[in-house]
C-alpha cells in the first residue's frame, strides 16, 4: 500500500530513544524494517528546535547533526514547531517542605502539525495507509476522522512499551518499535550530503 509516516519526533524520542545508544537513527530504515510490505512514498517527521542548556550548551548543535543526516533521506520532510519556556512555582517532593522556582520548558505545535497534516494529506487522497508514529492520545480525533469520514486505515508504530488504550480501538494495527529494530536501523557513523563528510555526535 502506498503509505506515508507522520513521526511525533519528541513522543519517539522519550518512548525508546533518550539515553539509549540509538540516538543516530535512521528513520526511513526504522520504518521500512517495522513496514516491509508497504510503499513508504512519504516520511513527515515533526519536531522542534531545541535550546541550549548551562549544563548542555551542545545540544541545539547535536540536533543540527542529526537533521542533516535526516535530510540524506529522499523522502523525508522536517516540519517544526517551537519551544517555550517559562518560570513556574513547583512543591518540592516530600519529605521536603516549601517551593522552588523552576524553568519549565514544553513543545508546542508538533501534535497539531501532525494532526493537520494527516487531515489535509486524508482529504487530498494522497496515501493508502497512514501510519502514526507516537501514543500520545491527543491524536484521538484526527486520527477518528481520517478513519470515519474518509475511509482510510491509519496504523500505529508505538515507541512506548504499552499502548494508549484510547488509540488502540481505532487504529488498524499496532506495532512496538523494540530494541532490535532501532539496533538495525543506524546511520553510518560518517555520511556525506552536498556539503560534505560528517559523522555522528562524539557523546552519542
Amino acid at each position: 500500500m502506498k503509505t506515508t509516516i507522520y513521526i511525533d519526533g519528541f513522543n519517539l524520542y522519550y518512548g525508546c530513544i533518550k539515553d539509549t545508544a540509538y540516538r543516530w537513527l535512521n528513520l526511513a530504515e526504522m520504518c521500512r524494517l517495522l513496514l516491509p510490505k508497504d510503499e513508504i512514498q512519504r516520511i513527515k517527521y515533526f519536531t522542534a528546535e531545541v535550546k541550549a542548556r548551562p549544563n548542555d550548551p551542545y545540544k541545539p548543535v547535536r540536533q543540527q547533526i542529526y537533521w542533516r543526516a535526516l535530510r540524506t533521506i529522499p523522502n523525508l520532510e522536517i516540519i517544526k514547531g517551537s519551544f517555550l519556556s517559562h518560570d513556574v512555582i513547583m512543591a518540592l517532593s516530600p519529605p521536603a517542605k516549601g517551593y522552588t522556582k523552576v524553568i519549565k520548558t514544553e513543545e508546542k505545535g508538533s501534535d497539531v502539525n501532525l494532526a493537520t497534516h494527516l487531515l489535509v494529506d486524508a482529504f487530498h487522497n494522497d496515501f493508502e495507509l497512514a501510519v502514526v508514529v507516537s501514543n500520545d492520545s491527543d491524536l484521538l480525533a484526527p486520527i477518528q476522522v481520517v478513519t470515519r469520514e474518509f475511509c482510510k486505515p491509519v496504523g500505529l508504530l508505538n515507541p512506548h512499551k504499552n499502548t494508549s488504550v484510547t488509540l488502540q480501538p481505532h487504529v488498524l494495527f499496532v506495532k512496538r518499535i523494540r530494541q532490535g529494530v532501532l539496533a538495525h536501523s543506524l546511520f553510518p557513523e560518517t555520511m556525506t550530503d552536498s556539503k560534505g563528510r560528517f559523522k555522528k555526535p562524539a557523546s552519542w
